[in-house]
């Protein structure tokens, strides 16, 4: 969710990588903006107003739908393993090689593809 925010935010600002514009909105995002069932359009919209991360969070259960804790353990399960042997997988590859990562044999779910892609994991 805060990397969804952040990018919403970096767009705005012209500081988003461009290779991200195309998805804003798509994939994981997508799936997320689903499970909450809130309209990417608006969750945008609302990031833009302003406020920390947990207030955006609470007009997104406010105006789609407040997540239990087995709702938070089932997303957090299935964002971290995204991409390991499921319908991700070859985009996962594909990333990868675009990426100069093909290499990395340790990278195998898109959170650790992010990790890598975006600086935050050194190579």
């Amino acid at each position: 969710f805060p990397r969804m925010l952040d990018k919403i935010r970096r767009f705005e600002s012209v500081d988003l990588r461009a290779d991200f514009h195309e998805n804003l909105g798509k994939g994981l995002d997508g799936t997320l903006c689903e499970f909450l069932q809130i309209d990417y359009a608006a969750l945008r919209k609302r990031t833009l107003e302003g406020g920390i991360d947990e207030d955006i969070l609470a007009w997104c259960y406010e105006n789609g739908r407040p997540l239990s804790r087995a709702d938070l353990l089932c997303w957090n399960a299935y964002a971290t393993k995204l991409g390991w042997n499921d319908h991700v997988s070859d985009i996962l590859e594909r990333r990868k090689e675009e990426s100069g990562l093909a290499e990395f044999d340790e990278i195998q779910t898109m959170a650790e593809y992010f990790e890598y892609d975006e600086g935050r994991k050194g190579w």
